[in-house]
């Protein structure tokens, strides 16, 4: 048998070729990718495809900000080409305007256009941007109306709207945990599809809401992969998550459930706080106490998994903050700082997360009735679904407008 033998000083372990050999095929390609870039902007062979067509030109309204100074609006180019913003019509009169920053705006930059118009509240107005090519941009302001400004009584009506339409309903739902305890075997199984049922809902609402954000926003952001790729994300990495202990329960997967519920509702706040900014929505006691109702099941739904055991007190309060205070959050950052690639981002993110929640509360179920897959076939699971679809279905007719 051959013996090892030691390395004598100065010897070379045999990995140290390898490694070496290893970082050069790895440069190798980054190599030849450096010489074809450097070889295509010296030799420029796209020059022999220039048939004198004009550049590929494209703007995006992204936020509109109306003042007593006039009106102010983010846009963003994504032109092939660096695009400038040569005049702009206001109403079809031609308005005096300024950009800052100043210049021709390159792919997937922003500028702010002021203009000093005497908007009149109330009314609509019509904005049209035209670029030095000659190319027309329009813009629709639907229904002027100032725009908040960050002060403590702004931010503190915010508050207190996102309090009722998030925090409330949900600590309402989370009040009938006593009640429900008693339940047996066909209501705890009833509750548990109801929460699937009404999670599935908010799912759908979210995804669609997301996808009509989504192609609203620039083309650079690529909106509908974004939006899937985002939930998915979501979906995966709260997966590996709440699997590292096996399969969630109880306390634990309350959390998941008020945390996809709060991850919507900042999508939702955002789309609220954007609209109240925007003047597309009016603010009325009817559709504050439809949002109410809407959420109520929601802290039901948080509340099914712990029946079956006793959470400490402070437990309620706080799954409450986590499922609705993101609602105060998102209704700030919709009026004050609104885009909708952001908020498409939010509600992608909160579709993948309730998505997680769906299996998981379904997993529960199965696992809790002792039948398996017999048990979503049962009287109590098919009905409890059925209601939780119906009640946000028929509640979210108060909320939309």
């Amino acid at each position: 048998m051959n013996e090892a033998r030691p390395l004598t000083a100065g010897a070379v372990p045999v990995e140290a070729p390898r490694s070496r050999a290893a970082l050069i095929w790895l440069l190798l390609p980054l190599a030849v990718l450096a010489l074809a870039v450097a070889w295509l902007v010296a030799a420029d062979p796209l020059r022999y495809f220039d048939n004198g067509a004009p550049q590929v030109e494209n703007l995006t309204f992204e936020r509109t900000v109306l003042s007593s100074n006039g009106i102010d609006i983010l846009v963003r180019a994504g032109g092939s080409e660096p695009m400038t913003i040569a005049q702009v019509q206001v109403d079809d009169a031609y308005w005096q305007f300024t950009q800052s920053p100043s210049g021709p705006l390159a792919r997937r930059e922003t500028a702010w256009i002021h203009l000093s118009y005497p908007w009149v509240p109330g009314e609509a107005h019509a904005v049209k941007v035209i670029t030095n090519t000659g190319a027309t941009f329009e813009h629709e302001i639907a229904v002027a109306v100032p725009t908040p400004v960050a002060n403590a009584a702004s931010l503190g009506g915010q508050a207190l709207l996102g309090v009722f339409v998030g925090i409330v309903p949900i600590a309402i739902g989370l009040m009938f945990y006593p009640a429900l305890r008693g339940v047996g075997r066909g209501g705890m199984n009833f509750l548990l599809a109801m929460t699937v049922g009404l999670l599935a809902f908010l799912m759908i609402d979210a995804a669609g809401e997301a996808f009509e954000l989504a192609g609203e926003a620039a083309a650079i952001f690529q909106g509908q992969a974004m939006v899937v790729l985002a939930a998915a994300a979501s979906f995966l990495l709260l997966m590996v998550i709440g699997r590292r202990d096996g399969t969630p329960a109880g306390l634990t997967l309350a959390t998941f459930i008020a945390l996809g519920i709060g991850l919507h509702n900042l999508g939702e706040g955002l789309a609220i706080g954007a609209a109240f900014a925007s003047g597309a929505a009016g603010l009325g006691t009817f559709l504050v106490l439809g949002f109410t109702f809407h959420n109520i099941t929601e802290g039901i739904g948080i509340a099914a998994p712990m029946l079956k055991v006793r959470p400490a007190l402070w437990t309620f309060p706080s799954l409450t903050l986590l499922a609705g205070g993101p609602a105060v959050l998102g209704l700030w950052i919709g009026s004050l700082a609104y885009a909708p690639q952001w908020s498409a981002l939010a509600l992608a993110i909160g579709a993948g997360a309730i998505l997680q929640v769906v299996v998981e509360v379904t997993v529960y179920l199965m696992k809790s009735d002792g039948r398996g897959v017999a048990a979503l076939s049962s009287w109590p699971a098919l009905s409890g679904a059925a209601f939780g679809v119906a009640f946000m279905y028929v509640t979210a007719m108060l909320v939309k407008v």
